[in-house]
């Protein structure tokens, strides 16, 4: 009986990392895949799977995750904490997707605010196959670098307000925008980008009123 229950929880144990790292139930993918000769992406699959509370993102390739279930409106913050687990060779961006729409096709069209392992920040909005800046990339201290440990964790908030738009990394707000023009594109789907090169970590993501 001794050896018996020794295996069950031995299998039990092995199953468990398996059934921590399944796609999360109702999420979908969009591929972003390098057009640069210069700056191509990996060989690999990408993997995007829960893990713990949270979701964990490996892109040999950039890509959007996101849940369509997952919409917000009127004034309200997105968060999320991005746990970089190591750095790249040069400079990649992952962040914050929020205001989305029509993900999954032609007209795709969402604003997002990523950080890099340089400690800059930046805000674009993708309209098709077509990107703008909203507020270019900038350095901000508040921004955490890779450690010894190659890790860096960053707390990430959009706070969507009535005439503008607050962008917060680890409590500090790093830049705003008013909410006007191509930023006045807030409501809709909310979701995670991760550059191309990158493994990230991804918790506590979700939005609040």
């Amino acid at each position: 009986m001794k050896r018996y229950v020794q295996v069950a929880v031995f299998a039990l144990m092995a199953a468990a990392p398996m059934l921590a790292q399944q796609a999360p139930a109702g999420w979908k993918m969009r591929v972003d895949r390098s057009k640069e000769a210069s700056d191509p992406d990996a060989n690999g699959a990408i993997k995007f799977v829960t893990m713990g509370s949270g979701f964990h993102a490996t892109n040999p390739q950039a890509a959007v995750y996101w849940n369509p279930a997952n919409k917000a409106s009127g004034n309200y913050t997105l968060k999320g904490t991005f746990v970089l687990q190591k750095p790249s060779g040069h400079n990649n961006y992952y962040g914050l997707v929020f205001g989305g729409a029509d993900l999954e096709g032609a007209k795709q069209q969402y604003l997002y605010f990523l950080v890099a392992q340089d400690g800059t920040w930046l805000v674009k909005m993708r309209d098709g196959e077509m990107t703008s800046m909203i507020s270019p990339k900038a350095p901000n201290d508040a921004i955490k670098k890779p450690g010894a440990d190659g890790k860096s964790t960053n707390n990430l908030e959009v706070r969507v307000l009535a005439d503008k738009i607050d962008f917060v990394v680890n409590g500090t707000v790093v830049g705003s925008t008013p909410k006007m023009g191509t930023a006045d594109h807030t409501n809709g789907i909310y979701g995670i980008r991760v550059n191309h090169l990158l493994e990230v970590h991804i918790a506590g993501f979700g939005v609040s009123k």
